[in-house]
Order: C-alpha cells, then sequence, then structure tokens
C-alpha cells in the first residue's frame, strides 16, 4: 500500500441512515471509522427522501401483531426471527438513538408522539415528522457524525471493489485459505482522478438501493446497486435480488434529479383515495383493504385500471382530507403546487415507479455477510424480514437497527485477533489501471443506461413473465459482456464505475426471477 493508501479500524461505504448508525456505533466504543459517500455531503441518499415514517410501537400493543402485518405484506416469504428482531428491539434502538440521544422532533400530541398508520398496518404504530421524516433523522444522524472525533469522512468517493484475501492477496498463505476475507476497498476519488487503497479489519456495506436502473423510480441517482454488484463480485452470497417493490404512487410527470417524486403511502394512511379518471375509487374492487391494501397489491390494481381505460395516470384524491394537506405534508403539497396542483381541491396524478429494493446481500441478526469481516446494512442487504415485499415505514427501522447491530457486532468481536497482520497488510496491491486505450464516450455511457433502465422496465418490472424475463436476460448479457470488455481498456472513471455495476445488478436481478419459479414468487409480484 503506497502512501495514498489508508489503513482505519472500521470502513462504512454508505451515509444513510444505516451507514452512519453503524458509523456512531462503533465510534461511541473507541474504533476510528472512515464513512465514504459518492456524494459531497451526507444527504444525498434515499433516507432524506423518507416521508412516511419510522415504525414505533402501538400503546399497549402486542410485537405479534407488526409480525403478522409484516409478514402478510411480504407473503410469507420472510425470514421469521428476522421479523422477530426488528419488532422486538427495533423500538428500543428508535428510542435509546432517535428519541432519547438524537432528539429527533417526532410529532407529538398531548401526552405522547402522534402515531400514523400506513397501508398494510392494522394499526396506528408509526412515528412521523409531517412528511419529511427521513430528512429530519439524517439531520440529526450527520450533526453526530461531523462532530464525532473517532469518524473520519470521506467524501466524493466511489467504492470500486472491495478487498478480499481470495482475490487481491499476493501471498499464497492467504490465497490458499479457506476463509475469504474482505479487508477494505478500492477507493476512486472524484477530485484527483487516483484510486486509493483503503484497508479495513471490518467493512460495512451501506450502498442504498437499486432503483435507477429502472426507467422509472423514486430513489436517487446514486441507487444503482453498487453495493450489490461489488458483494457478488467478492464472494458474498445474495439473496431474494428477483424482490423489488414499485411505490404505487409517484407524482407523475414529474422528475427531481433523475427521478419521480414519491407521494407518500402515510397520505392515503390520512384517508386520501384513489380513483380513475372518471373519478370512481376502484381499489375495494381490487382488495378488501381499499386503499391500506399493501404496496404491491395497490401497484397492480393501477396497472390493470391504466390498462382497461388507456390513461398514462390515476388520480390520488385529497380533498377529502381531515387535515389540511398543506400542514399535514407540506413537502408533497409545494411538489404539487409546483405542477399547479392543489392537495385541498384538486386530485392528484401519480403512476407506480421502482421504489425499494427487498432483497440483496444476505445477512444475519447481526449484519454479518457470508463473507468474513464483511458486514451489510440498510436496503443493500437482505435480512429476511420484508420477504416478497415490504410493509411500508420498515425501511428506516431495518437500516436503523442493522446499522446499530454492525457497529455493536464490529465492537464485540474487537480483539487482537480480528486486526489485519501487517503481513496481510503489505499482501494487497494497490491499484492496478486496467487500460488507458480509449477515453470514456458520454454518448456511449448514456445508451447503455438507456437500454438497462429500458430493458429493466419493460420486462423485468411490474409485469413479468417468462418470455419477457429471457429477452431480459439476452440483452443485459450481451450488454455486460461488451462493457467487461470497454472496461479492460479504458481509463477509469465514477461514469464508468456506475455503469459497470448498474449492468451487473441489472444482471443479477434478472438472473434471480428467471430462477424463480413459485407460482408466489417475483413472476407475479412486485
Amino acid at each position: 500500500m503506497n502512501d495514498s493508501g489508508l489503513r482505519t479500524d472500521v470502513l462504512v461505504l454508505g451515509t444513510g441512515i444505516a451507514g452512519c448508525s453503524a458509523a456512531l456505533t462503533a465510534a461511541d466504543a473507541g474504533l476510528q471509522v472512515t464513512l465514504v459517500t459518492a456524494a459531497d455531503d451526507l444527504q444525498s441518499g434515499n433516507t432524506p427522501l423518507a416521508q412516511g415514517g419510522i415504525v414505533y410501537e402501538a400503546p399497549g400493543g402486542d410485537p405479534r401483531d407488526l409480525d403478522r402485518d409484516i409478514l402478510t405484506a411480504g407473503w410469507k416469504q420472510n425470514h421469521v426471527k428476522a421479523v422477530r428482531y426488528l419488532s422486538r428491539r427495533g423500538p428500543q434502538v428508535v428510542r435509546e438513538l432517535l428519541i432519547e440521544r438524537l432528539q429527533v422532533p417526532f410529532e407529538r400530541t398531548g401526552d405522547g408522539f402522534a402515531l400514523a398508520r400506513e397501508g398494510g398496518h392494522s394499526v396506528p404504530r408509526i412515528l412521523f415528522c409531517a412528511d419529511h421524516t427521513g430528512r429530519n433523522i439524517i439531520e440529526a444522524l450527520r450533526r453526530a457524525v461531523l462532530d464525532h472525533p473517532g469518524i473520519q469522512l470521506l467524501t466524493g468517493s466511489t467504492a470500486v471493489d472491495l478487498l478480499t484475501t481470495h482475490h487481491h492477496s499476493r501471498q499464497l498463505d492467504f490465497t490458499y485459505s479457506l476463509t475469504n476475507h474482505c479487508v477494505g476497498a478500492y477507493l476512486f476519488e472524484q477530485a484527483t482522478g487516483r484510486v486509493r487503497t483503503v484497508l479495513a479489519d471490518h467493512t460495512v456495506l451501506a450502498t442504498g438501493g437499486i432503483g435507477q436502473i429502472y426507467l422509472h423510480t423514486t430513489n436517487t441517482t446514486g441507487s444503482i446497486g453498487s453495493g450489490l454488484a461489488m458483494a457478488q463480485r467478492a464472494g458474498a452470497r445474495i439473496m431474494g435480488a428477483e424482490y423489488v417493490q414499485f411505490h404505487p404512487t409517484a407524482l407523475y410527470a414529474k422528475r427531481r434529479g433523475g427521478r419521480r417524486f414519491l407521494v407518500s403511502e402515510a397520505v392515503r394512511g390520512e384517508g386520501a383515495q384513489l380513483v380513475n379518471s372518471k373519478g370512481e375509487a376502484f381499489m375495494a374492487r381490487h382488495d378488501s383493504r381499499g386503499d391500506l391494501a399493501p404496496r404491491d397489491i395497490v401497484t397492480r390494481a393501477i396497472m390493470e385500471e391504466l390498462l382497461t381505460s388507456g390513461e398514462d395516470f390515476v388520480f390520488l384524491d385529497t380533498t377529502k382530507l381531515e387535515q389540511d394537506p398543506a400542514e399535514r405534508f407540506p413537502t408533497i403539497y409545494q411538489a404539487c403546487k409546483e405542477i399547479g396542483v392543489d392537495m385541498r381541491t384538486d386530485p392528484v396524478p401519480v403512476v407506480p415507479a421502482a421504489h425499494y429494493f427487498c432483497g440483496g446481500v444476505l445477512v444475519d441478526n447481526y449484519a454479518r455477510t457470508t463473507l468474513e469481516r464483511l458486514y451489510a446494512a440498510g436496503e443493500c442487504s437482505c435480512t429476511g424480514v420484508h420477504g416478497a415485499n415490504r410493509l411500508a415505514s420498515t425501511s428506516l427501522l431495518e437500516g436503523l437497527l442493522w446499522g446499530v447491530s454492525a457497529g455493536e457486532d464490529i465492537v464485540k468481536r474487537r480483539n487482537r485477533q480480528s486486526r489485519l497482520s501487517r503481513k496481510l497488510c503489505d499482501s494487497i496491491p494497490d491499484w492496478e489501471s486496467p487500460g488507458d486505450i480509449h477515453n470514456e464516450d458520454p454518448a456511449l455511457i448514456a445508451q447503455d443506461w438507456a437500454t438497462i433502465r429500458n430493458t429493466m422496465w419493460n420486462y423485468v418490472g411490474i409485469s413479468r413473465s417468462t418470455d419477457r424475463l429471457h429477452r431480459a436476460f439476452s440483452d443485459i448479457r450481451d450488454l455486460s459482456k461488451n462493457l467487461h470488455d470497454f472496461y479492460k481498456k479504458t481509463p477509469i472513471s465514477s461514469p464508468l464505475i456506475g455503469l459497470f455495476h448498474g449492468c451487473q445488478c441489472a444482471y443479477m436481478v434478472t438472473v434471480a426471477a428467471l430462477r424463480n419459479k413459485d407460482s408466489k414468487g417475483c413472476h407475479h409480484r412486485v
């Protein structure tokens, strides 16, 4: 490792709720943490976009009620042990970290917290801050992270690959070992164009979701599945990659930074109804729970209505809400006003969009992956909590809980033997450029992204069939081969890294969908 390299106790890739909570937990115990983001600040990921809230607990409620709601929404494809861990320990972590330590300003009533109810929930149990809960949480985490002396923040750094003993070590002692260890990552510095070798005793993937591999998504531009791609290349097990959740209500004809603006499920939780172009409420025809049915059911119902009517969107009628939408949902209200829609008097045009990834890097309840020394938390991980479909407002809680759990487990396992040896560190080479024959061509990169997004939307999207999936497999496989060849002879850059990761992620999702032959699996579910 040359002078541009870095040695740290804990390397955390990603600065959303999962990454920040993991970093804080480890740093509180005295470990030196390096926290990495490809953006310029800590508020660029999906966490600040979370509008609805975070699952807490109903007064006098039974955790088993939350278990049942999660299992029902996930079509009982969930890992029950993980569901129980979330419902029992999750509220404790929310209370200790978010409420008591960080003092996130959740809405209150006279003698306690105001609790919302969303689709799929049998009772109100969701803490919220108007319609910008994620933003308030990440602002509180950001202050704590920036003030912590044990956390070094690296901005503008794009993760290229995870470092492992089997793939990178030049010492046969390590390559012959039966156990493969993750020992850090290569990071591309956007400002200098150099690649740094960062060695770490433990690495945490918290890189977020995959929504940007689809044509329509509510996700930020960085949500391209980088963590998934790097983990798979390193040898970690991936689980449930076919389970992509589409949010039923994204604002039609409005994009912000390459994404569609999300209209929170909490709006329906407060009484808004989905109606067609004739003004007819239609959800009762599709499910007895009506507008409070789980997201996958609502999404398919909307698509059926659109196929029948030939329209481009349906409407969310917010004109009869008991609370003033400008006060209860100020962010959504302003976004609608910008396109000439007043939620008080006008129905809101909405369409489905790729929203949340239920699969990911397989982890246990300690956030450990199948690759030694590698942890994963948040949307890039698969805890098993969500099964085939996520229950509303469980994502922030999952990210928080597994982020804290990763930090706690790293601290617990910290001993003399857990540190990387000098011999191992010296055996890891610095980055070698794969080639310098061609410069990247923005037109080629844009076209390749268009191919990925259109293919995934049309063939591996809301409605899937075997024929569509086979066509997607063929198209993405051919593109992947071409990209591998291009990658080997082109100087590295952030756009090229992103395209490479995004294509690999799309390929994994497509292959997983093809392999799922269960009639209750991804071929018929979003």
